[in-house]
C-alpha cells in the first residue's frame, strides 16, 4: 500500500498572488472544505491564523494536517544573513505547525506577480555570480530545515529564475541531495513547455512535494502569443486540477506510487473562485486520484 497523502492547497478559495480573488472566503470554510472533499491536508494560505495554536486546534477539529507551505527567498539579491533569519522564523514556525515539508523557491528577479510583463518573453537568467549564491544558500537552508525534521524541496515556477528543464538540472546538479529535494509542479512544467514525465522519471529518487494541476492547452498558447503575465493568464484559466483536463496523471505518477516516496500529493491549481467553484473541482480531483492511482 502507498504511503502516499493526498492534500488540497488553499490557492483554489483565495489567491495569494491576487487576494481579492475570493477575498470574502474565511480561512474556516477552505479548511471546512478541504476536509468535506476527502483530503488528509492542506498547505498555508495567507488567510491562515499566524498564531500555531489557533491554527492548531482548527486543524485537529476537522482532523486535516498542515503538509507544508511556500516560502519565497532573495538569495540571489539580498544579504544571506536577512534571508536565513527569515528562513529560520518560517522554519519555526512551520515546525510548531507539525508541517513535514517547505516549499522553497527563490524570487530574486521574479516577474510571476507583475501584471505588465510577458510571463514568456520577460523571464529573468540568473548570473553565475547568482546561481552560486542560490546552491550555497539553499544547502545551509536544507540544514537549517532538517534541525527541525522539516524537509526541504526546491519549487521550480513560472517567471522565474528555475523554471525550465535546463535550469531544473543545474540547481540539482549543484546542490546536496541530502539537504534539498524537488518540488516536482506538473502544471508549471506542462506552461513553460517541459515534460513532466521527463522530471519525474529524472529525480524519481529526488522528489521532496508534489503539487497536482492541469491546464488547458489553448489558453497556454494564448498566453504565449497573447505576452499576457502569469497573472492574467490565470483569470483566463490556464489551470484547472487533476480531472479535469488532457494529462494521463496515471501514466504521470504511478512511477512516483511504486516508488518509496512518502510524500503528499498536493492539489494546487489556482483559478478564478467565482468561475470555478472550489469546493466542486477540489472533489473532482480527489475522486480522479483516487479512481486513477488508488490514493
Amino acid at each position: 500500500m502507498s504511503t502516499i497523502k493526498v492534500g488540497c492547497a488553499p490557492i483554489a478559495w483565495v489567491n495569494d498572488d491576487m487576494p481579492t480573488l475570493g477575498g470574502e472566503t474565511t480561512y474556516r470554510q477552505i479548511l471546512s472544505e478541504v476536509a468535506l472533499a476527502g483530503y488528509a491536508g492542506t498547505e498555508i494560505g495567507n488567510k491562515y491564523p499566524k498564531d500555531p495554536a489557533v491554527l492548531n486546534k482548527e486543524l485537529q477539529m476537522r482532523g486535516i494536517k498542515i503538509a507544508a507551505a511556500w516560502h519565497g527567498c532573495l538569495l540571489t539579491t539580498e544579504p544571506y544573513e536577512e534571508e536565513e533569519k527569515k528562513f529560520i522564523a518560517f522554519r519555526d514556525y512551520m515546525a510548531a505547525l507539525n508541517a513535514d515539508c517547505i516549499n522553497i523557491c527563490e524570487q530574486g528577479h521574479s516577474i510571476q506577480g507583475m501584471r505588465d510583463k510577458s510571463i514568456f518573453d520577460d523571464k529573468p537568467v540568473f548570473t553565475d555570480d547568482e546561481w552560486n549564491r542560490l546552491y550555497e544558500g539553499l544547502d545551509r537552508f536544507g540544514e537549517l530545515a532538517a534541525e527541525k525534521g522539516l524537509r526541504l524541496s526546491y519549487h521550480h515556477h513560472m517567471g522565474t529564475g528555475v523554471q525550465t528543464t535546463a535550469e531544473i538540472d543545474r540547481l540539482m546538479e549543484n546542490t546536496d541531495p541530502n539537504k534539498l529535494k524537488l518540488l516536482v509542479d506538473n502544471g508549471h512544467l506542462l506552461f513553460s513547455g517541459e515534460s513532466p514525465a521527463e522530471i519525474v522519471k529524472k529525480y524519481l529518487n529526488r522528489i521532496g512535494h508534489v503539487h497536482l494541476k492541469d491546464i488547458r492547452p489553448d489558453i497556454v498558447e494564448k498566453a504565449r502569443a497573447d505576452k499576457l503575465s502569469f497573472l492574467d493568464s490565470i483569470l483566463a484559466g490556464s489551470f484547472t486540477v487533476p480531472g479535469d483536463g488532457p494529462t494521463d496523471f496515471e501514466e504521470l505518477l504511478q512511477p512516483v506510487v511504486d516508488s518509496d516516496y512518502d510524500g503528499w500529493f498536493m492539489v494546487e491549481a489556482e483559478q478564478d473562485p467565482d468561475v470555478a467553484n472550489p469546493l466542486e473541482y477540489a472533489l473532482i480531483a480527489r475522486r480522479h486520484l483516487h479512481e486513477t492511482l488508488g490514493v
